[in-house]
C-alpha cells in the first residue's frame, strides 16, 4: 500500500472489472435504495438490501456527495457523508463494486479525496470506483468559501493532482491548492491503478474528459440522442486513447409497476413501466454501447426490496441471456 504497481490497469481493477467490459451493459443501484417524499429518505434497512443487491448480481452500489440539504433542490443523497458510508458498507459486502456518483471536487482538498479514495479501496480489496463532479448546487459554495465561478478550474486541477499523488510516489505539485515538494507521500496507494470516471461535463470540453478520465457517467436523453452522445464518446476516446475502451455510463429514475407487460409514461429523468418496457429499453441502451445504468428508485410506488427482487430474479438474467441483441421497441426515445 507504500508503492505504485506502475504496470497496473484500470481494467484490472476489482470494482472497474464487475461494472464494465466493451459490449456488455451492466446495472447498478444509488443508494438511498427506496422510495422517499421529498428529500427525506429514511435510510432503513439499506444495508440488507445492499446485501441482496450483491448477492442479486447488480454491478454496483453508488454513493452521492452532497454536504448539505437544500430542501429546495429535492435531494440529499444518502444524507450520510459518502466516505464514512462507503466504509461501512464495504465492511458489510464481499465483492460488489462500490462507486461514487460523485464527489463534488471543488467542495473537498484534493488530498483528502486522494487519501479517502485509497483507503476504501484498499479496505475493500480494489472495488471502488471513484465518480468525480464540479458541483451544481449554487447555495454549497459560499458555505465553503468556494467561488463557483472557478469550478470548473478547480476540478481540473484537483482531478490531476489526485491523479498525481496516487499514483506517483513523493510527487512534485504546485498548484492553488498546496504545494508538495518531494519530501512527503501520500499514502496508501490504491489496489492498482484506481478507475476516475467524470459525471457530466463539470465544465470540460469532452475532448479533455475522454483523454483524462477512464470513463464518462452522464444522464438520460431520448434514445436517438444518448446513441449520438456514446458516438461523440467513442469518437474522443478513439482520437485520444486508441485501443482503449472507456466506458459510458448513465443514470436512470424508474418506478417499476407491478403488471409486467405496462406501457412506459415520463417521470423525471426516467419513466414508470413495467419490467417487460424495462428490459426492451436496457437492451436498446446496450445496442447504441452504454455500458452501465445506475438505477434510482426514488419515484417509486411499490416497495423497493420488491422492485429490487423483481429487477434481479427477472431482468438481469434476461438481460444477460440476450448477449449481443437489440431492440428497437424504444426508437422513439421520448422516455429515456
Amino acid at each position: 500500500m507504500f508503492k505504485v504497481d506502475a504496470t497496473a490497469r484500470v481494467e484490472d481493477a476489482p470494482g472497474f472489472h464487475r461494472m464494465f467490459a466493451a459490449g456488455r451493459l451492466t446495472l447498478g443501484l444509488f443508494f438511498p435504495i427506496e422510495a422517499f417524499p421529498r428529500d427525506q429518505p429514511t435510510m432503513r434497512d439499506q444495508e440488507r438490501l445492499a446485501l441482496r443487491a450483491q448477492a442479486l448480481d447488480f454491478a454496483a452500489l453508488w454513493f452521492r456527495d452532497v454536504p448539505l440539504r437544500d430542501p429546495s433542490f429535492g435531494d440529499v443523497g444518502q444524507v450520510y457523508d459518502p466516505w464514512v458510508y462507503l466504509g461501512w458498507i464495504a465492511a458489510l459486502t464481499r465483492d460488489i463494486a462500490l462507486a461514487t456518483g460523485s464527489i463534488v471536487l471543488p467542495l473537498r482538498h484534493p488530498l483528502h479525496v486522494a487519501k479517502a479514495a485509497a483507503s476504501v479501496d484498499q479496505l475493500s480489496r480494489g472495488r471502488l470506483v471513484l465518480g468525480v463532479a464540479s458541483g451544481d448546487r449554487p447555495v454549497e459554495f459560499p458555505a465553503f468559501g468556494v467561488d463557483i465561478e472557478r469550478r470548473a478550474a478547480l476540478f481540473r486541477e484537483d482531478f490531476e493532482t489526485i491523479r498525481r499523488v496516487l499514483e506517483t510516489e513523493f510527487p512534485v505539485l504546485k498548484t492553488s491548492r498546496g504545494v508538495l515538494t518531494g519530501a512527503a507521500d501520500l499514502v496508501p496507494k490504491p489496489v492498482g491503478r484506481l478507475p476516475l470516471l467524470v459525471t457530466g461535463n463539470s465544465g470540460q470540453p469532452l475532448p479533455w474528459i475522454a483523454a483524462h478520465s477512464d470513463g464518462w457517467i452522464t444522464y438520460p436523453r431520448p434514445i436517438e440522442r444518448q446513441a449520438e452522445t456514446v458516438a461523440r464518446w467513442r469518437a474522443h476516446v478513439g482520437e485520444a486513447a486508441p485501443g482503449r475502451f472507456k466506458p459510458f455510463a448513465q443514470s436512470l429514475y424508474v418506478d417499476l409497476d407491478a403488471d409486467p407487460q405496462l406501457p412506459p409514461t415520463p417521470i423525471h429523468l426516467g419513466f414508470k413501466s413495467g419490467r417487460e418496457f424495462l428490459l426492451r429499453f436496457l437492451q436498446t441502451s446496450r445496442g447504441i454501447g452504454v455500458n452501465h445504468v445506475i438505477l434510482n428508485l426514488k419515484y417509486g410506488a411499490r416497495p423497493a426490496a420488491e422492485v429490487l427482487e423483481e429487477i434481479g430474479v427477472e431482468v438481469l438474467p434476461a438481460l444477460a441471456a440476450a448477449g449481443n441483441e437489440t431492440s428497437t421497441a424504444t426508437a422513439d426515445g421520448t422516455l429515456a
